[in-house]
Parts: C-alpha cells; structure tokens; sequence
C-alpha cells in the first residue's frame, strides 16, 4: 500500500512538473490585453542609480546564440527596430526575477545590464519614452528591444508591431543620483562650435565624443551646423565638460533641453 502511495504521489509529482512546463505561459500566442485600462496616466520611469541584480547579468545562450552582457557601460546607442510584448508574458518572471507587468514602463534587451534605463525614441514619429530594462530579448534578427505594451503604446507601435527607433542608455551613478532632479527638468549639452562645413561637423563631433566619451549632437538650421556635445544628466556634468572644452573653444555655452 505505501508502495503504491508512493509511486502515485512521483507520478502526481511529474505531471504537475510536465504540467507546469507545458503551460509556462497561459497563451500560446502574444497578444493585447482584452480589457485595456486607461494608459494616459501612466508616466515615464524616473531614471536613477540602481546596482546591478543577482539575476539576468551573465553571458548567456539562447537558440545557439551567445551573447555578451555589458559591463560597467556608461554610454550607449543603437538603432533598429522595436517590438512589444504582452499577454502572453504578463506577471511571469522577468530575465532578474521581476514579475513583467505589460502596464509598467519596462523593456527587454539583449545586451545591458539589468537594470538599466534608456530612453527610446520612434524614428518614424519623433515620439519618445523612458523606460527600465529588465529582461533579455528580443530574439529576432534586426529587432533591438521589446517594449512593454503600455511603452509601445505611448509610441504608437501596438498596431504596427515593430518601429524603427533609437535607443540611449541613460546612465548614473551612485553619486549622480543625488541630482536626478536635474534630469527631470531636461537634457543638458554644451555647445562649442557653428559650422557651415558638413564633413567638419561629422569628423569634429566623432572625434571630441571619443576624447570626452560623451555622445555628440549637430543640429542643423538653414545654413549652418551647431556641434554640442550631449545629452548629459545633471548640470554639474555638463559645466564641467564645458570648462574642458574652453580650453580649445573659449565661446562654449550650456544649453538646456526640456524634457518633453
């Protein structure tokens, strides 16, 4: 009798781990939420200094594929496309042991640490969101993040599936954190040279971003190009990259971009 009880409860055992297993998630396709809640209110994640998580920070495979985490990254930019994931992954565990919630403002990426923040923006509408990563994928060729769907939302993708977009890392440190309210109010650059001369401004801008590993700028108006260096978080950053620049562009100034 307790022969039998015993191979019954391993058999129990195993379907509920086969189970389990096989229904990892409730659907076998992604799709929106049936019953979609007001998303107007949901804001942008304040960006801010966290340490690294236990889980989701190592080298890994996926599919035959390896991939390389990021260590200690401050800047970083890429294009590409984005996709968005939803109901299929909602309240399941995220790649750092996070449970994914499809109205947060979160992401997945290959290759960041997690967690990081990056600012998205949609290429084909200039719309931009703030977001916290904090799950790996996608792994699609071309695709470079996955959006939550309340973050593919508020950048018009839900519909289309995919957009082209550029994604910045916004990075702080422990020390930063103590003027994020700075970067709440907006971006910071340093302008230091107008140029009429295109291929100045291109060879200008590479070489000062890889001298002072900030990300460069141009933006152009009818006639000329204005070089500025950016965007930077705080304004303690950005005045002293504008004392380092003065030394070759006395005429360098700050300028502020607000948050929109």
């Amino acid at each position: 009798m307790k022969k039998n009880l015993k191979i019954a409860t391993t058999l129990s055992v195993l379907v509920l781990l086969t189970s389990c297993s096989s229904n990892r998630y409730q659907y076998s396709d992604d799709h929106q939420p049936d019953d979609i809640p007001p998303l107007t209110h949901i804001e942008d994640v304040v960006p801010r200094y966290e340490p690294y998580s236990r889980g989701g920070n190592k080298d890994y495979r996926v599919r035959g594929i390896d991939y390389k985490v990021l260590k200690d990254v401050t800047t970083f930019t890429e294009q590409g496309y984005a996709s968005w994931y939803g109901n299929k992954f909602h309240g399941h565990l995220t790649s750092n042991g996070e449970r994914y919630d499809m109205f947060a403002m979160s992401a997945a990426h290959k290759n960041l640490p997690l967690p990081s923040y990056v600012k998205v923006t949609n290429l084909e509408n200039n719309k931009q969101v703030i977001v916290r990563v904090n799950d790996r994928g996608p792994f699609h060729e071309g695709r470079v993040i996955d959006l939550s769907y309340a973050a593919a939302n508020k950048l018009d993708i839900v519909k289309t599936g995919t957009a082209k977009v550029k994604v910045e890392l916004i990075h702080f440190t422990e020390a930063q954190s103590e003027h994020k309210t700075d970067f709440l109010n907006g971006y910071f650059y340093v302008q230091y040279l107008v140029t009429s001369q295109a291929d100045k401004a291109k060879l200008l801008g590479k070489k000062l971003s890889k001298q002072h590993q900030v990300e460069y700028a141009t933006v152009k108006d009818k006639t000329n190009y204005r070089l500025r260096l950016g965007p930077l978080s705080n304004e303690a950053e950005a005045k002293k990259l504008l004392n380092n620049l003065q030394v070759d562009y006395p005429n360098a100034f700050i300028v502020q971009q607000k948050k929109r």
